[in-house]
């Protein structure tokens, strides 16, 4: 350092020799502390970011959820809208009911409303939709009653062509079909017509959409047609009815 200090100019000997076997050990360990550092700080930095990845990931899973109960709940609104317009221009009061069970068999056509005796549901009353008749009520409890539908081979309903005003009886097929029985071979019946019901039995109110005509077979031996019918009313997507009141 005596020496140094006494120099004028230029580098010392001992300086450059040292400045020479320092300086690559200098170097390594600078570049090894830099790189550890970077690791550490680059380690708990993916902590950081996937902590927050998951944080984001449950509000999306949370936003999904709720926007799929939203669209859900526009549905059954809609749903219920269309039953209301129909409610609306209807002679019938009527009460609006959820489906919320369905026979688990394949031989019988029942499903469950989630209305009874409170609510002023009795047996033998209608139940509809807006597109038809959806059948009638057999069992009637507090709070829930059992309604057998229009497709289930005991259902019958006196029933009549809307054009013709031939009368018949429509019953089920078990299937999502019904069949109109007692229709004679000389009645003019094409696919594509309406069948309403006829009001006849003091279940189904005149008037009421049954279904529409599929086929029509007329035997030339038999007194009546093979005429089969698609219901109004979509039995696979039911989920709200009306309940027509005395």
């Amino acid at each position: 350092m005596t020496v140094d200090n006494r120099r004028a100019q230029g580098a010392f000997f001992f300086e450059s020799f040292f400045l020479l076997v320092i300086s690559p050990v200098q170097s390594l360990i600078t570049n090894t502390l830099d790189a550890v550092s970077e690791t550490y700080n680059h380690y708990f930095m993916l902590v950081d970011v996937a902590r927050e990845n998951d944080r984001l990931q449950a509000e999306m899973e949370a936003l999904l959820r709720e926007n799929k109960r939203l669209q859900e709940e526009v549905r059954r609104l809609e749903r219920i809208g269309h039953l209301g317009e129909y409610a609306a221009t209807s002679d019938e009061k009527s009460l609006l009911a959820t489906v919320i069970g369905r026979d688990a068999t394949q031989w019988v056509k029942t499903v469950y409303i989630d209305k009874g005796t409170r609510d002023g549901v009795q047996e033998n009353l209608a139940v509809v939709t807006n597109a038809g008749i959806v059948g009638h009520v057999t069992q009637a409890g507090p709070n829930s009653s059992k309604v057998l539908l229009l497709v289930d081979r005991r259902s019958a309903i006196d029933s009549l062509f809307m054009e013709s005003r031939v009368p018949g009886v429509v019953v089920g097929l078990g299937a999502d079909l019904c069949e109109m029985k007692y229709v004679p071979v000389t009645a003019e019946v094409k696919a594509g017509d309406w069948v309403l019901s006829s009001g006849i039995g003091g279940v189904f109110p005149k008037g009421l959409v049954v279904g529409r005509v599929l086929s029509v077979v007329k035997s030339k031996q038999g007194l009546f047609q093979e005429i089969q019918l698609a219901p109004g009313a979509d039995f696979a997507r039911l989920e709200e009815v009306l309940v027509l009141l005395p």
